[in-house]
């Protein structure tokens, strides 16, 4: 196989279709936008989701409910097996994260949760701690201190 014999597969391109080029090219004249209106003018047609003057779905449906986004409080999550990378016995807070690359972005802060496993004692330091992060982390001799 030589790169002057490459071809697209059968029937996976198509010639582009040009329009107004005469009666016989079957979309000649109007060049397939009817007769008279909006949609045959240049830069004419409807918006999507327009309904012809009827008031649309969206205005239609009643609203419901309200969206607290902007005080909703966004933690870098971070699970127990990855504080695996620590040694026995140090402390592991926002700096150590970030300089092992668990944490990109503290956002509002960091939560551990807890799948996996832990087999080190370690004193972590965090925002806030799933149950089950608790639990492991002190079943494996090390302290959960909430920052």
């Amino acid at each position: 196989m030589k790169l002057h014999n490459l071809k697209p597969a059968d029937g996976s391109r198509s010639e582009r279709k040009r329009v107004g080029r005469g009666i016989g090219s079957g979309v000649g004249k109007t060049s397939g936008r009817g007769h008279k209106g909006q949609g045959s003018r240049s830069g004419g047609g409807v918006r999507p989701g327009f309904e012809g003057g009827q008031m649309p779905l969206q205005r239609r449906l009643p609203k419901r409910g309200f969206n607290n986004e902007a005080f909703k409080t966004y933690y870098a999550l971070v699970q127990v097996q990855d504080l695996e990378v620590f040694e026995a016995g140090s402390v592991v807070d926002l700096k150590a994260l970030q300089s092992v690359g668990l944490v990109k972005k503290p956002h509002d802060g960091v939560k551990i949760l807890g799948t996996g496993e832990l087999s080190k004692a370690l004193t972590v330091q965090a925002s806030k701690f799933s149950q089950s992060a608790l639990e492991k982390i002190t079943a494996a001799g090390g302290k959960a201190e909430v920052i």
